[in-house]
């Protein structure tokens, strides 16, 4: 078999794809499916390509394919319109590689935590069964899944890595790309240049499963709290249909959701907990500091909280780094203003800046002290040496799941394994107070199991 002809061969299968956009439809599988993309049940509609079911993401206008009215779906109109006169091909026929070798050539040594953690990974693989990854912010979860990957492989098994974020599929296939270096490996985003050809391992971003259907025998599920995938229905839709009906899907997270949370408690669903890091210590645990009306401190004065300047202060004295993390943009220049008159290299980011990457890059390379930041850095950023502060921690941007994030900057390096988290308020939250007491619900586990040192 030539290389076209291996690449025709899974072109089709596990896919879903529109059929204007074949180029041969005579290669089409007569296993394949013709379905209508956009279908009407009674008085709804509901999307097959991305699952969608709210009404008001549907409309209806005159279509110049087929001369007629057409609703189309916008929920996933950037990835192509889909309407009622659109037909997808669909073929879910569940096949697995001939080619059943792994190809794992890490050479690293998981901790006690993590190598029980991965054997339930394993368990669950082998079982074809779903689990609840529950590991805190810094444990190592990506080196947790490459031994049940491995078994996977070596299984024949078709296995997807799909995460929320398109920066994390970027660091995440790095990762991969190192651990198992001989494995076809697809990575997939919107403006990727790589094309899914029956790869023994994909690595995508949670939208680009909407063009799979029934293929990943493994699908795992990577930061399952983060946004949009906490909030969007359809993308739980689009995860099973990607996934093969007898496969496994694993759900990492460091924040699951409160349901989730209690659902393990009982035991209603399987789940590995890893409440330790490998260095042995425990997690740092926030303090709260109550600073009165801080913004209009800002608006008046032109100045932060006392509270707050001098905690930055005798930071900055220890020449570490600082994560101060804000709860609006509209704020961002004006704190930034009143840090540098602390004489302090300091930036600012948000979602909506163009440099955000390159001032990321100047505070991990240590040219800037202090780092400005809203939630957009809540996970995914790590720097050595870093203290936190979060300003207005009550506000309700910062949830539960956020604020342990958040936290989860400090005490991630070996070398830096302790860190100072602020939280300054004016006023402590409920969701403040949860994820203190999730923090420290971790650590008291940690020293049950033995993985964390004696204090």
């Amino acid at each position: 078999m030539n290389q076209e002809t291996a690449q025709n061969k899974y072109l089709y299968v596990g896919r879903k794809l529109p059929y204007h956009q074949i180029m041969n439809p005579q290669e089409i599988p007569s296993t394949s499916k013709i379905i209508q993309a956009v279908q009407k049940n009674k008085v709804t509609y509901q999307c097959f390509r991305c699952g969608n079911r709210e009404q008001n993401y549907f409309c209806s206008h005159f279509c110049a394919r087929c001369s007629s009215m057409c609703t189309y779906c916008r929920k996933c109109i950037v990835m192509g319109k889909m309407t009622t006169c659109t037909k997808l091909i669909v073929n879910e026929l569940d096949m697995k590689k001939e080619d059943q070798r792994g190809g794992l050539e890490w050479d690293g040594k998981l901790s006690p935590q993590q190598k029980e953690a991965s054997l339930k990974v394993m368990e669950a693989v082998k079982g074809n069964t779903d689990l609840l990854l529950w590991a805190v912010c810094g444990a190592g979860k990506t080196e947790m899944l490459f031994e049940a990957i491995d078994v996977a492989l070596q299984e024949g098994k078709f296995v997807c890595i799909a995460t929320p974020r398109v920066d994390v599929v970027i660091e995440l296939a790095k990762r991969f790309q190192t651990a198992f270096p001989k494995t076809p490996i697809a990575i997939l985003y919107g403006g990727s240049e790589d094309k899914w050809e029956g790869q023994r391992i994909t690595i995508s971003t949670v939208h680009q499963l909407m063009n799979f259907r029934r293929i990943f025998h493994l699908l795992i599920i990577d930061e399952v709290d983060a946004f949009p995938y906490n909030i969007e229905e359809h993308l739980h839709w689009v995860v099973d249909e990607a996934r093969t009906k007898t496969g496994s899907t694993i759900q990492l997270t460091a924040t699951p959701s409160t349901k989730q949370q209690h659902l393990a408690h009982r035991d209603k669903i399987e789940y590995a907990m890893v409440p330790a890091r490998y260095h042995r210590q425990p997690l740092p645990v926030p303090d709260f500091q109550w600073i009165g009306n801080w913004r209009k401190t800002i608006q008046k004065n032109n100045k932060l909280p006392a509270p707050l300047m001098k905690w930055l202060q005798s930071i900055l004295k220890a020449n570490s780094s600082i994560f101060l993390f804000i709860p609006t943009i509209d704020i961002s220049s004006a704190v930034e203003e009143a840090v540098k008159k602390l004489t302090v290299k300091t930036t600012s980011v948000h979602s909506q800046d163009p440099l955000r990457h390159e001032k990321v890059s100047a505070f991990r390379n240590g040219d800037v002290s202090v780092l400005i930041t809203t939630t957009i850095l809540e996970r995914g950023v790590t720097i050595k040496n870093s203290q936190i502060a979060v300003l207005g921690s009550d506000e309700e941007i910062f949830t539960e799941s956020a604020l342990v994030q958040i936290s989860g900057r400090a005490g991630r390096h070996i070398d830096y394994p302790s860190g100072e988290i602020m939280f300054f308020h004016n006023g402590i939250s409920e969701e403040m107070v949860r994820a203190k007491k999730q923090i420290l619900q971790m650590n008291q586990l940690g020293f049950e199991k033995g993985w964390l040192d004696k204090k």
